[in-house]
């Protein structure tokens, strides 16, 4: 199983509250089903994922990877277990959300 750190449960509630304003419920839907594979994808590779997000290399850290998981960044630590630390609409400015 994997945590979700509380900023990343702030920013999944901030996304499925925009997406419920906007009336877009499947939106809302794939978002968590994103999260569902994405958080399957780190159990079975942890080291898998990218340094950082492929347009913004400058959010490479030590002790985090990223994978994106349809239209999605997740953000998670390298810990044992992993924790999703972070949940991203790809074409958002992510640099400004962190």
């Amino acid at each position: 199983m994997i945590a979700l750190s509380p900023e990343a449960e702030a920013q999944l509630d901030a996304l499925i509250a925009h997406y419920e304003a906007l009336d877009r419920i499947e939106a809302s839907i794939r978002l968590l089903e994103a999260l569902e594979r994405a958080k399957s994808r780190i159990l079975e590779d942890p080291e898998g994922g990218l340094p950082a997000p492929r347009p913004y290399p400058a959010l490479a850290n030590v002790g985090r990877r990223w994978i994106i998981e349809g239209s999605y960044w997740i953000a998670y630590s390298l810990t044992t277990p992993p924790v999703i630390s972070g949940v991203f609409y790809a074409m958002a400015d992510i640099p400004t959300r962190l």
